[in-house]
């Protein structure tokens, strides 16, 4: 059965839950969930780099890079990469340096910008596929029916735009970002950097380089979530179905358990049969790997393209010149643009094809990038269903019996 669209829908029911309708406490859940999520892909991505035995620099790319600064004060900075690379390594020599005050003063503001961005995509996610697909918005661990691609697309869409707004000024920020600043004095600590440079760029400043992240975040996260929700919940039910759903395929003891459940006569409920307890858990993790990768096709070769382009425009904020007087800001950040992309022709003509300068690279990046990733995922899809309702369950109707999904 399909929903007319092409996506796969078992024939199935729902059995038990409390009051579906959506509440004031719900969407404050919704907002505890992102916040966890978020939280946890900036950690587990510090923790699986160790499993990579790679610099952190080239694992899961962050908003903002909170151990730029302890990287670059490092007595091993300019070394090959070490064990000494490693976060713990470089914290305990940065603190044995410069003091505690080092954690609260430079690693702990773009720590705090980094929840506050993952925190706005998976909540504004939330919130809008509820909207698109009131279904998501009950207060249930399984959302039932199954959102369709296009309102995960879409909901996916949003949220990135939210967040690549909500991001604008801390990439401003970051391409900015020198460590000498720092260490000459210049700005005290990171809040005195990013008070100061935010006041100096601008508005103007902040915005520079929007409409590129804008389409890298929009894009990316739409493919993202929809890849994510398609295979833990079309692909998944698809496969339980097609796996349980033939009395033949089950094993012996399960097949035992279903005649014995039938022996209760007229009286008793039709049997059921649970899937494996890993089953669900493994599409999960598959359902991250895929949203990572679909996103990284997206994502990385615009940001080749950015890298280029912000270091245009960091020139063009320490080099004003008479044409910028002439032309003004807007039109010297639009003929900006103009020459990031010739230059990019230049490089791509240069590193033998468009294609193969935009994704140099891609294989490796990626799959570092998939482990935190997938791991977020989990997370966020465990606390959602945390606060779900526990007496809800999914049947998938079958001839004479049962799939339970709890």
């Amino acid at each position: 059965m399909t929903d007319g669209t092409g996506v796969f829908l078992p024939p199935h029911v729902r059995e038990g839950g409390s009051d579906l309708s959506l509440n004031k406490k719900q969407r404050k859940e919704n907002a505890s969930n992102g916040l966890g999520a978020a939280a946890v892909r900036g950690l587990s991505a510090r923790v699986l780099a160790v499993w990579f035995r790679a610099p952190v620099r080239s694992f899961v790319r962050t908003r903002i890079d909170y151990m730029g600064y302890a990287r670059a004060i490092s007595p091993h900075a300019h070394s090959p990469w070490s064990w000494r690379m490693l976060s713990p390594a470089l914290l305990f020599s940065a603190v044995r340096s410069q003091g505690w005050s080092f954690l609260p003063n430079q690693v702990l503001p773009p720590l705090l910008a980094n929840t506050v961005v993952g925190a706005t995509l998976y909540t504004t996610y939330l919130q809008t596929l509820g909207l698109l697909h009131e279904p998501s918005a009950r207060a249930t661990k399984r959302t039932d029916p199954l959102p369709s691609p296009v309102d995960t697309f879409i909901a996916g869409l949003v949220a990135g735009s939210v967040q690549s707004l909500v991001a604008a000024p801390l990439d401003a920020l970051q391409v900015r970002f020198h460590a000498r600043e720092l260490q000459s004095g210049k700005y005290g600590d990171m809040w005195h950097y990013a008070y100061h440079k935010t006041r100096e760029i601008g508005v103007r400043g902040v915005f520079a380089g929007w409409s590129l992240s804008l389409v890298r975040d929009s894009l990316g996260s739409a493919v993202f979530f929809s890849a994510f929700e398609y295979v833990k919940g079309q692909v998944f039910y698809s496969f339980v179905s097609q796996w349980y759903g033939h009395f033949g395929k089950l094993t012996g003891a399960q097949q035992e358990d279903l005649r014995a459940q039938g022996k209760g006569g007229a009286l008793a409920s039709n049997p059921v049969i649970r899937p494996h307890y890993m089953l669900e858990p493994s599409f999960i993790l598959l359902a991250g790997i895929a949203a990572s990768i679909t996103q990284a096709l997206i994502q990385y070769p615009v940001s080749r393209i950015q890298d280029i382009h912000y270091g245009r425009l960091e020139w063009i904020d320490g080099h004003p010149t008479a044409a910028q007087a002439k032309k003004g800001t807007l039109g010297v950040y639009a003929t900006a643009y103009r020459k990031t992309f010739k230059q990019c022709l230049a490089v791509a003509r240069r590193d033998g094809g468009a294609r193969k300068w935009l994704f140099k690279d891609f294989l490796r990046r990626t799959l570092t990038q998939v482990p935190s990733t997938s791991a977020g995922l989990i997370v966020f899809e465990v606390i959602r269903r945390k606060y779900g309702d526990a007496s809800d369950v999914v049947k998938i109707r079958k001839d004479g019996y049962d799939i339970l999904l709890v």
